[in-house]
């Protein structure tokens, strides 16, 4: 039972790529930046926190069209 709910609290880059419209090659390049942290690891499955990534999402596609690149979104979102 545990492992069903926190299934429900994580997705898998796959389901970001489909559930976001956005390429999985675009989900690599965000998690290599530190933009989505990876929450768990079974294998070659990478999962992330449902929440972290709707918030990180948004606020990436709303900086980007504002003119954003990805390094001062990386800097504005983590500080890096």
């Amino acid at each position: 039972m545990a492992e069903d709910i926190r299934q429900d609290k994580m997705i898998s880059a796959k389901e970001i790529s489909k559930n976001y419209s956005i390429t999985y090659q675009a989900v690599n390049h965000y998690t290599d930046l530190g933009l989505l942290p990876v929450m768990l690891k079974k294998g070659n499955v990478r999962f992330y926190d449902r929440a972290v990534i709707d918030k990180r999402i948004k606020e990436i596609k709303n900086l980007a069209g504002e003119g954003y690149s990805l390094r001062l979104i990386r800097k504005k979102l983590i500080g890096i």
